[in-house]
């Protein structure tokens, strides 16, 4: 039983998590759908946010379902090669694959290492992880985002505040420990949207495609992208 997280195990948990996550469901979308290179639209990012500014909302909605799902295979497939094992033998080797898996999205290999912001593979990884914090963590994104109407903020709030969840919650110390190392790199990549809040900047949920201009710290997309006149969450 012991032999269950052997450095193979491990290290194909790893491997195997952080190609998973270096899949770039946001760019495969945009190429497919017709929508151009999103790498070159809007902010440059490659998540669901910046593809809803090409105004197809079908493409958005899979890239956030891959994004998010990456995540949740990884961990997945790392619960079922240790389904004979213990519990906290589980928990450590599904947190080593998710974890992996959000790092692939943060630094894509295909991509240069310039991934995506995190948000939506934070959810994806944490649900299948422990979907107990993964509820809560998406619970404390709805009642933020409806109190202050900023997107960034609901999601900041609900990723710090997650490892505190996840011990409050008695999941063992490795879920508690991926949901640190993953709301960390969450915090880091959001440094633009947190001085922007600082500010007062941040556009708010429903501003004008005219507010959104630049959102994430990219430039004002052309008028032939404003399709869509809605705030994109994330």
């Amino acid at each position: 039983m012991a032999e269950i997280l052997s450095p193979m195990m491990i290290g194909a948990a790893l491997a195997g998590g952080y190609l998973l996550g270096s899949i770039p469901f946001g760019v495969i979308a945009t190429r497919l759908g017709g929508a151009g290179d999103l790498r070159s639209i809007g902010s440059g990012n490659i998540g669901a946010t910046n593809v809803l500014r090409t105004g197809r909302k079908d493409l958005a909605l899979l890239t956030l379902l891959g994004d998010g799902g990456k995540g949740a295979v990884a961990v997945l497939l790392a619960w079922l090669a240790t389904r004979d094992g213990t519990a906290e033998q589980q928990a450590v080797l599904t947190s080593l694959a998710g974890g992996a898996a959000f790092l692939g999205h943060l630094f894509p290999v295909w991509l240069g290492f310039k991934g995506g912001k995190g948000v939506a593979t934070f959810f994806g990884t944490l649900l299948a992880a422990a979907w107990p914090v993964g509820l809560a963590a998406g619970a404390t994104w709805l009642i933020v985002a409806f109190l202050s109407r900023i997107s960034s903020l609901a999601a900041l709030v609900a990723v710090a505040l997650a490892p505190l969840v996840a011990l409050l919650l008695g999941r063992p110390n490795a879920i508690a420990l991926l949901a640190l190392f993953m709301a960390l790199l969450v915090l880091v990549r959001h440094a633009e949207n947190i001085r922007r809040l600082l500010k007062g900047q941040e556009p708010r949920i429903g501003a004008k495609t005219s507010e959104m201009a630049g959102h994430n710290g990219g430039p004002p997309l052309p008028p032939e992208l404003y399709k869509d006149k809605g705030n994109p969450p994330g």
